[in-house]
């Protein structure tokens, strides 16, 4: 597994990693030892980045990272967690008081006394731009129970943003092939800054993947059914903010262009790994053939220059109009 820079940690990293999120809630029920599997398969696989969060599964998710990582002291696994969710999302919230409090309980639940990096979870955008909050981050690095700290954006005007400030390690945003304006101005701005890439949301909720219809369903406590128009959080989250019908239509033309031998989820995560600047891709996956697969595609062969231009293509045909001023 090839490994880069994760900006301004100064650790290297697979560039596939993985997400979390489905190992403690909104992607249907994923049981403990399920967990544990998904998650020694992707060591085994050579991922040494895992991406979680205090808010998924009000923690189970970090809890179950704990668990497997004291199980296996020798592994060289990075994990980055985020916190500010669990307050309503208003930028006083966002203070050195609070930040101890939700570092140290995600220290508890990760087993560890340091975290290695802490990013804040699509806060109010007016938190990006707060000199108090980088101060109090900054704080937290200086007392060692951070490493190091970054955020995560929805938008990215929030992105170029953090970028500016000189103490942030990284910076997590959606990018893959249904949301490309990343590639505009955020990923030049971040490798120019020294600042680590972590590419979310690689496949669309699933619809990269190419394994959804029209007929598809998912579980009532599934965010790709209950948060559509977005009800819970930021529709952006879900299949990136595409409708549904438009996003099937733009991956039958997408899997005219996966090359033989790679799998239409394997050609989108190896995609963006291809793009300049990129640190890390964090797919998620809920089974251990889902992880064996997405960790594969850091080798994956075909996604060459004319991979690319249909990419844009698509992307310009299908998605330009409505995602791209939108986020």
């Amino acid at each position: 597994m090839e490994k880069r820079r994760l900006g301004k940690t100064g650790r290297n990293v697979s560039v596939v990693g993985l997400g979390t999120w489905q190992l403690g809630a909104d992607w249907g029920a994923v049981e403990p030892a399920q967990a544990q599997a998904v998650l020694a398969a992707a060591a085994e696989a050579g991922v040494t980045f895992f991406d979680t969060a205090d808010v998924y599964g009000d923690g189970r998710s970090e809890q179950a990272i704990g668990a497997f990582l004291a199980d296996n002291p020798g592994l060289d696994i990075t994990v980055a967690t985020k916190m500010g969710r669990r307050l309503e999302q208003d930028p006083a919230n966002y203070n050195l008081a609070n930040f101890r409090q939700w570092v140290d309980r995600s220290r508890r639940n990760l087993q560890t006394d340091r975290l290695d990096l802490v990013q804040l979870h699509c806060p109010p955008t007016a938190v990006y731009s707060s000199a108090e909050v980088y101060d109090a981050l900054d704080t937290l690095v200086a007392e060692g129970s951070i490493r190091n700290y970054g955020v995560s954006v929805e938008r990215t005007d929030e992105a170029l943003e953090a970028i500016r400030h000189p103490g942030i390690a990284t910076v997590q945003i959606i990018l893959n092939a249904f949301r490309l304006k990343p590639l505009d101005e955020v990923l030049p701005a971040a490798e120019a800054a020294g600042v680590g890439i972590i590419a979310r949301v690689p496949l669309a909720s699933g619809l990269l993947s190419g394994r959804y219809s029209k007929e598809t369903s998912f579980p009532e406590n599934d965010h790709r059914n209950f948060n559509r128009a977005g009800s819970a959080f930021d529709v952006g989250e879900t299949f990136s903010g595409v409708d549904y019908e438009q996003g099937l239509r733009a991956v039958a033309e997408f899997e005219e262009l996966v090359p033989d031998g790679v799998t239409t989820a394997q050609a989108a995560i190896a995609w963006i790994t291809a793009q300049d600047g990129v640190s890390t891709v964090i797919p998620g996956a809920r089974n251990v053939d889902q992880v064996r697969s997405n960790a594969a595609a850091a080798g994956a062969g075909g996604i060459d220059a004319t991979f690319d231009v249909g990419v844009r293509e698509i992307y310009d045909r299908y998605f330009r109009g409505t995602i791209h001023p939108r986020w």
